[in-house]
């Protein structure tokens, strides 16, 4: 990606995520939203005009200190015969790419919940390329990697978080083995690791009302 069309996401303290020269943007029913030079995304939860910010966040208190994270800061792998999958559950944005593709290797309902062996190296790697937030990574020698699937560079998920790759963002990622490529960012403004998300939307049954 050249300087000119560099992505970058700003945190706003107590406010909207401030995003410029944004090229493509979608919402939760897939379909395509306009977009400026300069825009600004709701992650406090109560905009009235979502994804984009209305203010709302100078109301309803809105704060956007970190909390408790919902899950813990870890790299569990699951190993297969051909590949070992890691999973952080840190940054799990319960998006479910995962049991879409190929719920046969990856059941919440079954023990281990990874199951690499019941998918094929292809199926693995598309799962891998599709979990937006890299919570799924392939264990590469001594280090994690991560693929990433062509998509529009921030993608809204109904009930959930925005789902963005290749744009950088300045506050560090709080977790291990994932990659600044790609990533997902709050916006029912209740996860613990701000301005990232941790899945608390699907523990509180968040409701975008988009």
């Amino acid at each position: 990606m050249s300087e000119d069309t560099r992505v970058t996401i700003e945190a706003r303290e107590n406010g909207p995520l401030v995003v410029k020269g944004l090229d493509t943007l979608k919402g939760p029913d897939g379909q395509t939203l306009a977009v400026k030079p300069v825009l600004a995304l709701c992650r406090c939860g109560g905009s009235k005009s979502k994804p984009f910010c209305d203010g709302s966040h100078k109301t309803n208190g809105f704060d956007s200190a970190s909390g408790t994270p919902a899950g813990r800061n870890r790299v569990i792998d699951y190993e297969g015969s051909e590949v070992t999958v890691t999973f952080n559950p840190l940054v799990c944005a319960h998006a479910a790419e995962c049991a879409r593709i190929a719920p046969h290797a990856f059941n919440s309902a079954e023990r281990p919940w990874i199951q690499p062996d019941k998918g094929s190296r292809a199926e693995i790697e598309e799962v891998i390329a599709h979990c937006p937030s890299g919570a799924l990574g392939l264990r590469s020698g001594a280090g994690v990697s991560h693929l990433v699937a062509d998509r529009a560079r921030i993608e809204v998920m109904r009930d959930g978080p925005y789902m963005v790759h290749d744009a950088d963002m300045a506050v560090p990622h709080p977790g291990e083995a994932t990659t600044p490529r790609k990533y997902v960012l709050c916006r029912c403004g209740k996860s613990g690791i701000k301005p990232y998300c941790d899945g608390t939307h699907r523990d509180q049954g968040w409701k975008s009302g988009d």
